[in-house]
């Protein structure tokens, strides 16, 4: 019955002229068509299409049996005799029918699936697609068109993350990458040998741009790449990568000048549309181009080998900066490579202080704080405490003095302050073992930075175990500058400043121990009460806030070790006065022998 409803609708249509088919005719022909298709006629529907007398008629309204053809071929279940046939029609309704109606009917089908489909119809209608672009006059914008909708579907697939998501490629993407590639190459060719440099050439050109930044993006700045030893160039994203560069440098745009002019006045392209692009989504695109070239090593080769280590560090903190503001594991992640490859090629103390007056070179080490006091990642954290220090180690003294003040100002973390006090002991200790002293870390400049160091933050009711880090790193410092430094040489400026040290840190933390202590002994009592009434769960209140529920056992081992952290502090603190005493009760003796 379609068969024959669909020869009938055929039949009228042949004795008519192109322009004078109704919009009746279309509909009626694609719903016949459909049943057929339904119904398993499809050898008869094949010999229509092959007709030379339906040729016409095809090629106006045969597009619209691409959809049903298309999702035939997407089942699984179809035998192999039949999927032949389909692949026939498909064949020949793309080699017949209109391109224009092609395009957009191909694009609507791209657009349909979800999941793991997404990746099945693009790879079966990539061919085809680039087949009907081919064949249109205004290039630019279907290809402008297709490679737009071909990115957004695209990146809506999970990227693969481990060597066996890649190898697995559940959902496709690492095919359909290589199929990008294929699908894209022609158009770059026609760019390159059409010298002519019109208009459409131009506007194809930037199509093409768009798209590669786009993919620098999605799915390259969040691919992770396998390692080169064991990759035998089978890396997907390593090939996708190194393909989009290419293409960069072929279109006309060597990627070693888009890199070095990112951020300058001085505008790279050459068209209003990109620039109001590059200020929204250029960044992600530039860092991620940087990574693959300085770490990865892709292409790398056509970078001027004049460029200074100190130039390459400068220019990548921009986009350090850029990986370190991302959530993403492996966007951090090589945010920490990029900065590790920069820092490597520059020996210690020779970041000269005059860097720190370039945003990013203090944005980044900020950066590296909330990693580490926020990622919930382990590996990171200590990658990130590691170029942290890494960073500490390139900078000269002054730079280092510079950062440790701006970092005790702005962490508001415990334990990263420590770390920053343990870098200021070490330089000191360096500064003193020198021939000549290193002015910012003996002397006036120290005591300046001494004053953000060894005092409460709000004096005796200070959270003292909230700050326990912070404050054994202070007693030790002090008691270290004690120790090394003798009144009379007076070097680090300690001796000048023990009034101010003592009125400001030692008195306000003896108070805060013994008020802490109280409370917190107070609280045993309370908990070993609660204990013996009630084996159930309870609470405390703990510095004015409630200890989650928990049984009696565990809230007091808590407690417990809260009064361990205090008796550990007074211990350090009973040195550092015990010290102090000895060492001005023996200058002075040492003065009265004089006289």
């Amino acid at each position: 019955m379609a068969v024959e409803e669909l020869q009938s609708i055929i039949k009228r249509c042949q004795i008519l002229e192109e322009q004078d088919f109704k919009e009746e005719d279309f509909g009626l022909f694609q719903l016949a068509g459909q049943r057929c298709i339904e119904e398993g006629h499809i050898d008869q529907l094949l010999e229509i299409i092959q007709n030379e007398k339906n040729k016409v008629i095809i090629k106006n309204m045969g597009w619209n049996l691409i959809g049903p053809v298309v999702r035939c071929l997407l089942c699984k279940d179809k035998e192999d005799a039949k999927r032949k046939v389909y692949f026939l029609i498909f064949d020949l309704l793309v080699k017949l029918c209109s391109p224009k109606e092609l395009l957009l009917g191909l694009l609507e089908l791209i657009e349909e699936p979800s999941g793991k489909q997404i990746s099945q119809s693009i790879l079966l209608l990539l061919r085809p697609l680039q087949t009907v672009i081919q064949k249109l006059h205004n290039k630019a914008y279907s290809v402008g068109l297709a490679l737009s909708t071909l990115w957004n579907q695209l990146s809506l697939l999970p990227v693969p993350y481990s060597k066996e998501q890649i190898q697995m490629d559940d959902y496709g993407l690492c095919q359909c990458c290589k199929a990008l590639i294929e699908f894209t190459k022609p158009f770059v060719e026609e760019v390159i040998d059409n010298k002519e440099n019109s208009l459409e050439n131009e506007k194809l050109k930037d199509e093409l741009l768009k798209f590669c930044f786009k993919s620098l993006k999605c799915p390259l700045l969040t691919a992770q790449f396998l390692e080169q030893s064991e990759e035998g160039g089978n890396d997907p994203f390593r090939y996708f990568a190194s393909e989009i560069i290419g293409f960069l440098s072929a279109i006309g745009h060597p990627f070693p000048k888009m890199i070095f002019n990112h951020g300058r006045k001085k505008r790279t392209w050459n068209y209003l549309e990109f620039e109001e692009e590059e200020d929204k989504q250029l960044a992600d695109s530039m860092a991620s181009l940087a990574y693959l070239v300085f770490v990865q090593g892709i292409r790398i080769d056509q970078l001027p080998m004049v460029l200074s280590p100190l130039y390459l560090l400068q220019f990548n903190m921009g986009h350090i900066e850029v990986f370190l503001q991302r959530t993403e594991e492996s966007v951090i992640s090589k945010g920490l490579e990029l900065l590790e490859n920069s820092l490597l090629r520059i020996e210690d103390s020779s970041l000269l202080y005059q860097y720190l007056e370039i945003k990013s070179f203090l944005t980044v080490p900020q950066g590296l704080v909330k990693v580490m006091t926020l990622c919930p990642i382990e590996t990171l954290r200590k990658k990130s405490l590691a170029m942290l220090q890494l960073y500490i180690n390139k900078l000269d003294s002054q730079g280092k003095y510079t950062l440790f003040r701006c970092l005790l100002n702005t962490s508001n973390h415990s334990g990263v302050e420590a770390f920053i006090i343990q870098n200021i002991k070490n330089q000191i200790d360096m500064s003193l073992k020198r021939t000549h002293n290193n002015k910012w870390f003996t002397g006036p400049q120290l005591v300046s930075l001494l004053d953000l160091v060894l005092f409460l933050p709000e004096g005796a009711e200070t959270d003292l175990l909230q700050n326990s880090d912070r404050i054994m790193a202070s007693l030790n410092l002090l008691r270290y500058l004690v120790i090394k430094d003798n009144e009379n040489d007076n070097q680090t400026g300690l001796w000048t400043e023990l009034g101010n040290i003592e009125n400001n840190f030692l008195k306000p933390l003896h108070i805060g121990l013994n008020m802490s202590k109280a409370h917190y002994e107070a609280e045993i009592k309370i908990a070993k009460v609660e204990a013996q009434k009630s084996k159930d769960l309870c609470s405390i209140t703990v510095g004015g806030e409630e200890i989650p529920n928990m049984p009696p056992e565990m809230q007091l081992k808590v407690l417990h070790s809260a009064l361990f952290t205090f008796d550990l502090i007074e211990s350090v603190l009973a040195r550092v006065e015990e010290l102090i005493e000895i060492k001005t009760k023996s200058t002075s003796e040492e003065n009265i022998g004089i006289k």
